[in-house]
């Protein structure tokens, strides 16, 4: 993450988790489920960044499948990243 930061854009970790209120019930905060690891924007355009990290073997989940066909045809930089490069590439593209 320091390092894509670093590339003229701002990123930020996109967290998520089960919060238990006071009364003991649990509800999902955050992001929708699927939404990927890493968010921002490019500065010289503003162009969203969207960033799914996963391990050189790492697989999408059903619900990340789901957001990944439905974000690609939207006007965003979006991808998945095994590596350093991998999100570089993904913020230097169009």
């Amino acid at each position: 993450m320091l390092a894509v930061s670093k590339h003229k854009c701002t990123i930020i970790r996109t967290n998520g988790g089960n919060v238990r209120t006071a009364d003991g019930r649990t509800f999902s905060a955050g992001p929708p489920k699927g939404w990927p690891d890493l968010t921002g924007f490019r500065h010289k355009d503003g162009k969203l960044i969207l960033i799914e990290v996963k391990t050189k073997n790492g697989m999408l989940r059903p619900d990340q499948e789901r957001f990944k066909a439905f974000i690609e045809s939207k006007p965003v930089l979006y991808g998945v990243a095994r590596s350093v490069e991998d999100a570089l590439k993904i913020i230097e593209g169009d």
